[in-house]
């Protein structure tokens, strides 16, 4: 019985027979279409067996299963590995942008806004296409690292200029880099327990919020450019605090999403380069977790300073 996911890049690759036992067959050899399967059988003296002669099929023996077309099948370890090198990037890339905007604001500035836009355009390309480019992923992690270091910086900047008690370096990041590991494990551990169970109906009621909170924010961003502020969704006010918890649950759900979606992976035996695009999915929802929980920290310092 064929498992059926969520995510349309594992669907493609299911049809496409990628994963063992989808497109197929099990065993180590294809059998020509309308013919009735057999397998070679030799005697105890080696001579070839002919059909229906005595030890054909040989009771109780299988062969090995092939591994899927394109290599091995993924597994865990290396979903875990590949979203390492992909984190690992966006730390190396956000650390050097990060002392570098508290040292030239404007260069910082610069580098983060080339990275929100190339990592918003590399994202969408890697996402639409169902990519599994190892370089393309990591070129994209490290504009998020751009963006991020950019915006950590930039953000504590702001505290410390407006003489806020608490706005010097790391004092959003530290904070906001512990909430997403607290939020990251505590999903992890509710899914795995099953305490929360990403049924289709879970999926879609999620990423119908998603594609809302997206576009009210596309929606805040074009209003910006003709009211100071926008529509105040982002603003260190009681509803942009709001928008910001809103945001972190829906950013903690669709990590529940990320974790199924390795699961139907390992399940479906797809090929190992697929741990690149879960990789990807991972780094995109752990990153958009730390910004709003980095957003949240700042608007609390904002409106509650001594």
């Amino acid at each position: 019985m064929r498992m059926r996911s969520s995510n349309p890049v594992l669907k493609r690759a299911m049809k496409s027979g990628q994963g063992v036992g989808y497109g197929q067959p099990q065993y180590g050899y294809q059998q020509p279409y309308g013919q009735p399967g057999y397998q070679q059988s030799y005697d105890q003296y080696g001579y070839q067996q002919g059909y229906g002669q005595p030890g054909y099929p040989q009771p109780g023996y299988q062969q090995p299963p092939m591994a899927p077309a394109g290599g091995r099948p993924v597994t865990i370890d290396d979903v875990v590995m590949r979203t390492g090198f992909t984190l690992g990037t966006v730390v190396v890339f956000a650390v050097l942008t990060y002392f570098l905007t508290w040292s030239n604001p404007a260069l910082g500035m610069g580098l983060a806004f080339v990275g929100a836009i190339g990592a918003l355009v590399l994202g969408l390309v890697i996402g639409f296409k169902g990519s599994t480019n190892p370089a393309l992923i990591l070129a994209y992690a490290g504009l998020e690292g751009l963006f991020v270091g950019g915006f950590s910086a930039i953000l504590e900047s702001q505290l410390a200029m407006a003489g806020i008690s608490g706005g010097a370096k790391g004092s959003l990041v530290l904070p906001a880099v512990m909430g997403t590991l607290f939020v990251a494990g505590t999903m992890l551990a509710l899914y795995k327990f099953k305490i929360i169970r990403v049924t289709n109906t879970f999926i879609k009621v999620v990423s119908a919020a998603a594609i809302g909170f997206l576009a009210l924010i596309l929606v805040n961003f074009v209003a910006s450019f003709f009211v100071d502020g926008g529509l105040g969704l982002r603003a260190a006010s009681p509803l942009g605090l709001i928008v910001s918890l809103v945001a972190i649950l829906i950013a903690a759900a669709v990590l529940a999403i990320d974790f199924k979606q390795v699961d139907e992976a390992i399940e479906a035996g797809l090929p190992e380069k697929f741990s690149w695009q879960l990789a990807f999915g991972l780094t995109v929802t752990l990153v958009w977790l730390y910004i709003e929980i980095l957003r949240l920290i700042w608007i609390l310092k904002s409106m509650f300073a001594e």
